[in-house]
């Protein structure tokens, strides 16, 4: 079990915050780094052609290293969004075909599959979790011959019910159907073996359970699809961008791997700079370990929290970093405000209470909480 690493965020000790599923708070290691990459552009006569490539590589590098993968498989986008137009402008679809995701999934993978069934006259079928079960068996009940696309995360973002990614895939090369993944409630925080998952694309957020700034995201593209069109044609990705003498001889070539999907002026330090050094916290400790400490925190709050009456997924049928608290009699009246009050911040989920907690709580954290529910339901 991984100590609390409070000491190493500007986190108050009378803030609760359990909430890194809406937002990780930054280590201090990487708001020195964003700062540090800044105040580059300070003094740009310092900075050489050659460091355009290096602060990706150096990224790509390290979000290769927590992923288990090739670098050469890594794309660098600004968002979720932008990945999955990436892989929706790849992958083809017939009419008449499917394209399968979760019943209220998280929109950004919900709009693209909309519009690429939309323009291709397919239909997106959204499956139905089981009322107390993980969501696998809908998904690949939902999988037959004319499925073109499944489009899922690891696990729900709204109530941390997972997807066993080997299994959906299993199904989805029996049918002949791409797989595609939302892991930004995921990636850094829940082991996923790309070598048995084999995605065709795959893509996370940084700001979340990667630690690290908004608006840069990391993108997974298998092999088979690097000879692929990308969504923005720029400079850069192409072939002898390194030669900046020679730029306006203009090349059809690209850059190896999967760098002719990554975004257009991705060399900004601030971001990349401050995402790898969230990575490299993660990668300090190692996923696994971050996971099953994180399984021994919302496994401590979901048993107080059942002294209280309120039910929650196992882990297993949850993924381990994510809790989500139920209330049989409903939500009480006043809960946000009571908590807020209270300094303790965690997301409202329809009628759950959503709790995900990271390496920086304490136990004060878990009983302010616990404090809070049972004031409320006494």
């Amino acid at each position: 079990m991984i100590p609390s690493q409070r000491h190493r965020f500007a986190i108050p000790d009378e803030v609760h915050y359990l909430n890194c599923a809406y937002m990780a708070p930054l280590a201090h290691e990487v708001s020195e780094a964003i700062v540090a990459g800044a105040r580059r552009k300070e003094q740009p006569w310092t900075i050489r052609p050659a460091d355009f490539f290096s602060v990706t590589e150096e990224f790509r590098a390290s979000a290769a290293r927590l992923m288990g993968v090739s670098a050469d498989n890594l794309a660098i986008v600004p968002s979720v969004s932008y990945g999955l137009a990436v892989a929706a402008a790849n992958l083809p679809v017939a009419a008449g075909q499917t394209i399968v995701t979760l019943t209220d999934q998280f929109p950004s993978n919900v709009y693209a599959w909309r519009e690429l069934a939309r323009c291709t006259d397919a239909r997106v079928q959204q499956v139905q979790r089981p009322s107390q079960g993980c969501w696998t068996e809908a998904v690949v009940d939902a999988i037959g011959p004319d499925t073109a696309i499944v489009a899922v995360p690891n696990c729900h973002w709204a109530d941390g019910r997972v997807v066993n990614l080997a299994v959906v895939s299993r199904a989805c090369r029996r049918n002949g159907a791409a797989l595609v993944l939302d892991l930004t409630q995921s990636l850094g925080a829940m082991p996923i073996d790309f070598g048995a998952v084999r995605p065709d694309f795959a893509v996370a957020a940084c700001y979340k359970w990667m630690m690290g700034p908004y608006g840069v995201a990391i993108l997974y593209v298998d092999p088979r699809h690097h000879d692929g069109s990308p969504i923005e044609h720029n400079w850069i990705n192409r072939a002898g961008s390194k030669d900046f003498g020679r730029l306006v001889d203009y090349r059809e070539d690209f850059q190896p791997g999967a760098r002719r999907f990554d975004m257009g002026e991705k060399s900004n330090p601030p971001l990349l700079d401050g995402a790898r050094a969230g990575i490299e916290l993660l990668l300090e400790f190692g996923v696994d370990t971050i996971a099953q400490t994180l399984a021994g925190r919302t496994e401590a709050i979901a048993q107080e929290a059942g002294r209280l009456g309120l039910l929650s997924a196992p882990v297993g049928t949850r993924a381990a970093h994510f809790l989500s608290l139920e209330f049989p009699g409903g939500m009480p009246q006043g809960l946000a405000e009571r908590l807020a009050e209270a300094r303790v911040h965690v997301s409202t989920r329809g009628s759950s209470l959503r709790v995900t907690p990271h390496l920086y709580n304490t136990d004060a954290d878990s009983a302010a909480l616990i404090a809070t529910l049972e004031g409320c339901l006494a």
